[in-house]
């Protein structure tokens, strides 16, 4: 009950709906970038329904009786190589027979439009809703099917990116956003979090590189972005996270986002979650032959990690930290400890 009880007042302020867009892109966010963007996609405003968004504005929509997205994507935040890169990567894996979510095109054909403002542009992407329904706390916990089913769909993800040849270039991991900008995010009093980063990126970029090991990845597969069907089937949606990295962060953020709901007080449990997820979801990803990554087991802390740090920068980002409230000094003070020791959620199993 503990770790459920964190979890929900976790994800109520850092979840997948837009508690960690950037305030000052909000306030450049305009009815009038609505409008327009809309009217690319022959969509009327009044149809469209806000549902959101991590780091985009996202809307849900009807036509012919089927639900669609429509996103904006500040122009800050992707480049539209890299969005055209997210657009071909995803019909790939959707002809290649991976359930994602699909893209739709605009009126003119296009697989974005851009939206011209002020201090800032606007690209629109719109996608078919995934099927299915998505699987929330607690009940993605101890779920040794959708376990499984994550391993299944990610091993399938990865197998197909050692083939991939992309006619547009997406960015790799030391240019995520939040690895550039942790210096501006975080207070200064922070600085033996930024050391622990820079030590940590230099250990990553040691690391062996190889089309095994290393490739396009989905870059935020966890509850929030899939759904699942009546027979247990994933669909993958927002990829907008897609990036170039060693396959087993793919891994690492599924299983940083089941563990940290556990407190240094539930260590105990989290490690019965660990070993539930490690058996299940290497049966899945290993089905029909295929091999996990090199020295997975012992990669995954490097990436835990990393995706901790990524955590502690996003809520720097977007909260107002100077009188936080018990809950999330607890988890700051627990993600500070480990971050500056380099240790991740699993080293003290």
């Amino acid at each position: 009950m503990i770790a459920i009880e964190r979890n929900n007042i976790f994800r109520s302020r850092f979840n997948y709906q837009g508690e960690l867009m950037d305030p000052k892109i909000k306030l450049m966010f305009q009815d009038k970038h609505v409008t327009e963007g809309a009217a690319r996609f022959g969509v009327s405003p009044k149809d469209l329904t806000f549902i959101g968004g991590f780091q985009n504005f996202i809307y849900s929509y009807n036509r012919n009786e089927m639900k669609y997205i429509l996103r904006f994507t500040p122009s800050t935040l992707r480049t539209s190589e890299g969005l055209a890169a997210e657009i071909e990567w995803i019909r790939y894996l959707s002809e290649k027979g991976v359930s994602v979510s699909d893209p739709v095109s605009s009126l003119d054909g296009k697989d974005f439009e851009r939206i011209l403002g002020n201090k800032m542009d606007f690209y629109v992407t719109s996608f078919k809703h995934a099927p299915g329904s998505k699987i929330g706390y607690p009940e993605c916990l101890g779920n040794s099917m959708l376990y499984e089913q994550c391993g299944r769909i990610t091993g399938c993800v990865h197998e197909l990116s050692k083939l991939y040849k992309p006619l547009a270039e997406r960015h790799t991991w030391e240019f995520n956003d939040y690895i550039l900008r942790a210096k501006v995010y975080l207070p200064s009093e922070l600085q033996p979090v930024l050391h622990a980063l820079e030590e940590l990126k230099k250990h990553l970029a040691s690391l062996p590189v190889n089309t095994d090991n290393f490739g396009l990845i989905h870059g935020d597969i966890n509850v929030g972005n899939f759904t699942v069907d009546e027979l247990g089937q994933i669909t993958l949606f927002d990829f907008d996270e897609c990036q170039y990295s060693w396959y087993v962060e793919d891994i690492a953020i599924q299983l940083y986002y089941l563990l940290y709901v556990f407190g240094e007080d539930s260590k105990s449990e989290r490690k019965v979650q660990y070993e539930l997820f490690m058996k299940h979801f290497e049966l899945g990803y290993t089905e029909d032959g295929r091999q996990m990554p090199d020295d997975w087991k012992e990669l995954l802390k490097l990436f835990l990690r990393l995706r901790e740090i990524i955590v502690v920068v996003g809520m720097h980002r977007s909260w107002d930290l100077s009188q936080p409230d018990g809950w999330t000094r607890e988890f700051l003070q627990d993600s500070y400890m480990r971050i500056i020791k380099g240790i991740s959620l699993i080293d003290e199993f």
